[in-house]
């Protein structure tokens, strides 16, 4: 499965996640500055699992039911960066098959996975 990572994702998790094997697509790369649903948009024509840093993909996805085929929100901030790649990263491999069409939201101390009902 494709991963899109949105232009607020951290680009030293990308190039970490394309090291340990995935197929990353990078908003920053390719498509600098589009909207929020475009990103989206990109995603589900991908059939892709989203990382984002951008929390509006939580009212995007609770508020308006935008289908997705899985979102990982990140929101550390305290931790420095090469733990923070680590870190998510780790989590990333250990816990993708369970993401997967769901929303997730991932802390510096849990991954909180929440199913679209």
């Amino acid at each position: 499965m494709t991963i899109v990572a949105d232009e607020s994702v951290d680009q030293a998790i990308v190039k970490e996640l394309i090291n340990r094997g995935f197929d990353v697509y990078s908003i920053l790369e390719n498509n600098f500055s589009i909207s929020d649903q475009n990103v989206l948009r990109i995603s589900n024509e991908k059939a892709a699992f989203l990382i984002t840093e951008d929390k509006d993909f939580g009212e995007i996805t609770f508020r308006f039911k935008s289908q997705h085929f899985g979102i990982l929100l990140i929101r550390i901030n305290d931790l420095n960066r090469i733990e923070r790649t680590n870190y998510v990263c780790d989590l990333f491999e250990k816990y993708f098959e369970e993401m997967k069409g769901n929303f997730s939201v991932i802390n510096s101390k849990r991954l909180k996975i929440r199913g679209i009902q």
